[in-house]
């Protein structure tokens, strides 16, 4: 199982580092956060089993709902597997951004509601 918990801050500018990971997404093809050889790292599991719920899960957060959405998001090759930490920082935010604006309907907010999680449990 991969987990690495950070202590929890939030920036002021948090919003601003929200922006500007939007703006460096924006620039780059969808799922370019993680490269082509994006594996899990030796004797870790990609299997993700977390949390199983469906509740909001936005930027700023940490516990095993982050560690969720991010493992998936790995799998799925939006985030790199060295990103799976726990904490909703600004690469986490970029990654639910890109998978979203994939798959539509679904807006690129980086909130992960219940429709984010259905689409990441159904992708």
């Amino acid at each position: 199982m991969i987990r690495k918990m950070l202590p929890f801050h939030r920036a002021a500018g948090s919003a601003a580092l929200a922006a500007l990971a939007l703006a460096s997404a924006l620039s780059t093809a969808p799922g370019a956060a993680a490269d082509e050889d994006n594996a899990p790292p030796l004797g870790s599991s990609p299997v993700c089993a977390f949390y199983e719920g469906n509740g909001l899960t936005a930027f700023g957060e940490q516990g095993e709902h982050v560690s969720q959405v991010q493992c998936m998001l790995a799998n799925r090759r939006y985030l790199p597997w060295d990103a799976v930490d726990g904490a909703f920082g600004p690469r986490t935010l970029v990654a639910v951004q890109r998978f979203q604006a994939d798959h539509p309907p679904l807006v690129p907010d980086g909130l992960v509601g219940p429709d984010t999680w259905s689409a990441l449990w159904h992708a």
